[in-house]
């Protein structure tokens, strides 16, 4: 069982930036077949925002690709989010995924708001 916890949301201006964090509980890393970043607008579909399969190239929608990157870090346990240049259509909940031994696992999600 993976547990996964998001942090770094919150209320930012047009073009600021922000790093999001997901915190796993155990060894996410091992035997890990894809992690990724979704967003969740009101009203709107769940969308993939960054998507990272294990052995194949990194995944950005054109809608964020070159502001957007995601990272692991093995030793914490943790996968990051770094959002640049953020617009007013970024505003959502960003939700954490994992899939370890191809069984999905969510985190709860966390609230980015781009508005001045």
């Amino acid at each position: 069982q993976v547990r996964l916890v998001e942090s770094g949301g919150g209320l930012v201006q047009p073009g600021g930036s922000l790093r999001l964090s997901c915190a796993a509980s155990g060894s996410v890393f091992s035997r890990i077949n894809f992690m990724g970043w979704y967003r969740q607008a009101p009203g709107k579909q769940r969308e993939l925002v960054a998507g990272m399969p294990t052995g194949l190239n990194t995944y950005y929608p054109d809608s964020v690709k070159g502001r957007f990157t995601i990272s692991g870090e093995t030793a914490k346990n943790t996968i990051y989010l770094e959002m640049n240049n953020l617009k007013p259509e970024d505003t959502a909940v960003y939700y954490c995924h994992v899939q370890q031994d191809f069984r999905p696992y969510w985190g709860q999600g966390t609230q980015v708001t781009v508005s001045s």
